[in-house]
C-alpha cells in the first residue's frame, strides 16, 4: 500500500482528504504546520507528499526545497494562488505537478496516481527494455535506483519530474524533440501541462548538468521547435 501524507493547516480539508485516499486505497497521514510534516518523516517513509503552500510556520515553498533536495518522496503542491508565477516557482523548486484551490478530489487522485505510476514505471523500464545505466558527458544516470551521479560519483537529487525528463532526453540523443513530444515521452499523451512548464524542467537540468547553464552544451535549445540533447550517450 502505497503512503501519503497530507500537509495543510485547515483541518477540514486534512480531514476529508485523509478519508477520501484511505477510501481509495492509500495509507495516508496528515500533518497540519512544517514542524508536524518533519515529525511524520521522521518517523515514515512517504511515496508523495500533498502540500498547501500557505502553512502557519514555514511556508510550502521552503519545504518543497527542503524535501526535493532531501530526495526520495514525490511532491504535489496545492495553492489557492492561480497565478502562473506561483507554479513555476513550485515547479523551479522540485515539485512533481501543481494544484489549485478549489479541486476535485478526483482530480487530485489522478494527478497522484500519475505522478507515482510514473516513478514506478520509469524504475520498472530500467530492467526491461531499456539500458539501466545511461552515461553522458561525466554523468552517470541510473534508472533503476533513479539516481544521477556526477564523475566524482557525487549524488545529484533530481526531482520525479525531473528524473523522467532527463532519461527522455538521454534515450533520445541529438534528436530535436518539440515540448509537446517532452511532454508526451515523460508524463504520457493525457497529462496536462501549461506552457511553460517544461521551459522549467529543462532550465532546473540546466542548472543541474552543464558547466555553464547561461551557454547549455548538452541541452541545447532549437529556435521555435524545442530541444536537442547533445550529448553521446553509453547504455550499459
Amino acid at each position: 500500500m502505497q503512503r501519503l501524507l497530507i500537509v495543510d493547516d485547515d483541518e477540514e480539508i486534512r480531514s476529508l482528504l485523509q478519508k477520501f485516499f484511505q477510501r481509495s486505497g492509500f495509507e495516508t497521514d496528515t500533518a497540519a504546520s512544517g514542524a508536524d510534516m518533519d515529525a511524520r518523516l521522521s518517523r515514515a517513509r512517504y511515496d508523495l507528499v500533498i502540500l498547501d503552500v500557505m502553512l502557519p510556520d514555514e511556508d510550502g515553498f521552503s519545504l518543497c526545497k527542503r524535501l526535493h533536495a532531501a530526495g526520495g518522496t514525490a511532491i504535489i503542491m496545492v495553492t489557492g494562488v492561480v497565478e502562473p508565477t506561483d507554479r513555476i516557482v513550485g515547479l523551479e523548486l522540485g515539485a512533481d505537478d501543481y494544484v489549485t484551490k478549489p479541486f476535485d478530489a478526483r482530480e487530485l487522485l489522478a494527478r497522484v496516481r500519475a505522478v507515482l505510476r510514473r516513478s514506478e514505471s520509469s524504475a520498472a523500464s530500467g530492467g526491461q527494455s531499456h539500458a539501466p545505466m545511461l552515461r553522458f558527458s561525466g554523468w552517470r544516470l541510473d534508472i533503476v535506483r533513479r539516481e544521477l551521479r556526477s564523475s566524482d560519483h557525487t549524488l545529484t537529487p533530481l526531482s520525479g519530474a525531473e528524473f523522467e525528463l532527463l532519461v527522455v532526453f538521454a534515450q533520445h540523443p541529438r534528436r530535436v524533440l518539440t515540448r509537446e513530444q517532452l511532454i508526451d515521452l515523460s508524463r504520457g499523451p493525457r497529462h496536462e501541462a501549461f506552457d511553460r512548464s517544461i521551459d522549467v524542467q529543462v532550465s532546473r537540468l540546466r542548472r543541474k548538468i552543464e558547466e555553464d547553464p547561461g551557454d547549455p552544451e548538452i541541452i541545447r535549445t532549437v529556435r521555435n521547435v524545442g530541444y536537442m540533447f547533445n550529448a553521446t550517450v553509453e547504455r550499459t
